[in-house]
């Protein structure tokens, strides 16, 4: 069995890093086919000559304002006995009423060799992101002997009524690539300035859902990173001030100020710095190391902020302490001048629906806060947060200080 185990996490560690699929080019507009693909394709024939089962993901609405769709594949390990082998796929997504404008797409798997005797399944899987429309997908994989699986779905992404007016990052019909990287560098924004410029502080804990995590989980990063780029995206925004921080390891992992555009490409090399699974033996000593940590944060970058942004945005998961003390204490930081907005990233807010800590902060300052659960709550989350900053600025602008509204 122990041999058995080791060709399953040899198989699905060499398919980790290729989940994403990658888009095939045309040449002249003409995507260069094997013949027995392209008529395997065309013939929309299922085939099983390597027994496999292909499972499609029903597309879902990620935080990034796209639609992920995909397919898993369980392949019994008795079939792929032998020595080393190659595992190709090839197929095609093909919008409804567009048959002339199918997206290709391809992906190679290096097979370790695998005893005769193994047992269990190899799992495999695939990604690739839509806009908004119905899809035919027609899939096959071959390993070196010529051996086929196809197999052929139909995929829809859709909104529900309700969220219809949401502005989706990829067209309707439009077939891409899965991002591999979070964080590569945000394409330039033409900003706005018609209304005057606004100048936005950006505080993030780049931090796990599960506090006891040992890692800063795809997902959550994920979903943070759309956060922040659904801020940097914003036209009317020309200055950006970052400050990312972790609350387990009690300090500021990256610092970005007054910028025309945030450096998501720093801000990931800075995350790698992170080290969740070890605990400060000096914090262990302080007994109110946490909160003393976040009051000062908050004191340092919004109440003692010297640059006088439009507004702070502060995003994360919950923080919360098990000294009842602390909470308290974050209570009484008081007022500050500048509105602040608290998008709290809580994929389970009936579990725990109390306010945080850094919600106690934001009520002491005054603030907004806003939870942040589905793709739809940042959509209309940050849709009034804008409309309030703007109406906050417009305000200060036509009645003076803001010490005389």
């Amino acid at each position: 069995m122990g041999g058995c185990r080791f060709a399953v996490a040899a198989l699905v560690a060499t398919c980790a890093g290729l989940s994403a699929q990658e888009v095939m080019l045309s040449d002249g507009g003409v995507v260069r086919l094997f013949a027995s693909d392209a008529a395997i394709l065309e013939a929309q024939e299922t085939r099983k000559d390597i027994a496999c089962t292909v499972t499609p993901d029903k597309p879902a609405l990620g935080f990034d304002l796209k639609f992920h769709a995909g397919y898993d594949v369980a392949i019994p390990l008795k079939d792929l006995a032998g020595t080393d082998n190659l595992l190709t796929m090839v197929f095609r997504v093909v919008p409804e009423g567009r048959p002339e404008e199918p997206t290709y797409f391809s992906q190679r798997t290096n097979v370790p060799r695998i005893d005769n005797d193994a047992k269990g399944d190899a799992l495999l899987h695939g990604s690739f992101d839509l806009g908004e429309g119905k899809y035919h997908v027609s899939w096959l994989m071959r390993d070196r002997a010529e051996r086929i699986c196809s197999f052929n779905w139909d995929a829809e992404a859709s909104l529900p009524v309700r969220d219809r007016q949401m502005a989706l990052d990829i067209p309707a019909g439009a077939v891409r690539a899965s991002q591999k990287e979070p964080f590569q560098e945000e394409p330039p924004v033409e900003r706005e300035q018609r209304d005057g410029p606004l100048t936005i502080k950006v505080i993030v804990n780049f931090a796990p859902q599960d506090s006891n995590s040992a890692a800063l989980q795809p997902l959550d990063t994920g979903a943070l990173v759309s956060i922040l780029r659904s801020i940097a995206r914003e036209p009317r925004i020309n200055t950006f001030s970052i400050v990312a921080f972790n609350m387990q390891e009690q300090r500021v992992i990256y610092r970005q100020r007054e910028a025309s555009q945030i450096d998501f490409p720093a801000l990931g090399d800075a995350l790698k710095t992170l080290n969740l699974g070890t605990v400060d033996f000096r914090q262990l000593a302080q007994k109110h190391a946490d909160s003393e940590f976040l009051c000062g944060l908050m004191t340092r970058e919004i109440k003692e902020e010297q640059g006088n942004p439009d507004a702070v945005i502060i995003a994360g998961p919950k923080v919360t302490f098990d000294d009842p003390g602390a909470q308290d204490a974050l209570k009484q930081l008081g007022e500050v001048k500048v509105p602040v907005y608290y998008m709290n990233y809580n994929l389970n807010p009936q579990t725990n629906p109390w306010r945080d800590a850094i919600g106690s902060v934001v009520r002491s300052f005054k603030g907004v806060e806003f939870t942040i659960s589905r793709p739809r709550d940042l959509f209309f989350a940050w849709t009034e947060i804008m409309s309030r900053i703007v109406k906050s600025k417009f305000g200060r602008t036509a009645g003076g200080s803001p010490s005389s509204q």
